[in-house]
């Protein structure tokens, strides 16, 4: 009986591993989009902070109305995109802590390979969710100082659009470095 259900552990555990790796793959090609996603909206902020400076030297109302309109869009699905991905980190939380469970039975490497696992899941979710709050936050002020032309406004208002850039920023850095770990862990280098 004890060799039967050893096999029959090992038969799960090697599913498992295919299965994982299968999902591996797509997972490294969602990075890959996510990583793409995230150098256009970079350059998409940067682009708005220059409109932004173009539209306030030249103290244009028409081209700052613009900058307000796109930046508003810009914002609303940056909030959207990451509601999903606060979705998402939350099932691979949630995977994660299954996988850490399961592992523990595939003997001490496996078991400290799924709490690593777990644990990065867990980070990743407290990014987002951060991120998120963060954004959030910003909406917020955003749409406090709408349609004010006073500098300091204006000042205020540039510093929420740097402060965009440097979570765009953060967040691609975090898509590069996702995508660099599921390469090395797939045994891909360039």
């Amino acid at each position: 009986m004890n060799r039967i259900a050893s096999a029959l552990v090992a038969v799960l555990l090697l599913t498992g591993s295919a299965q994982a790796q299968g999902v591996g793959n797509r997972s490294t090609r969602v990075e890959r989009r996510e990583l793409r996603d995230d150098r256009r909206d970079l350059e998409e902020l940067r682009d708005l902070l220059v409109r932004f400076d173009r539209a306030w030297a030249q103290r244009s109302e028409r081209q700052m109305v613009n900058v307000e309109n796109s930046l508003r869009k810009l914002l609303r699905k940056e909030l959207e995109e990451s509601q999903r991905e606060l979705a998402k980190d939350w099932k691979e939380a949630r995977r994660g802590r299954r996988n850490a469970h399961v592992a523990q039975w595939g003997g001490p490497r496996a078991a400290m390979w799924g709490q690593a696992s777990a644990a990065q899941a867990r980070a990743d979710l407290r990014a987002e969710q951060q991120a998120l709050r963060t954004k959030k936050a910003i909406a917020r002020e955003l749409d406090d100082i709408e349609g004010l032309r006073q500098p300091g406004a204006l000042n205020h208002k540039r510093m929420l659009i740097l402060d965009l850039i440097q979570l765009a920023e953060r967040e691609l850095n975090q898509s590069r470095r996702d995508v660099y770990q599921d390469n090395r862990r797939d045994g891909w280098r360039r």
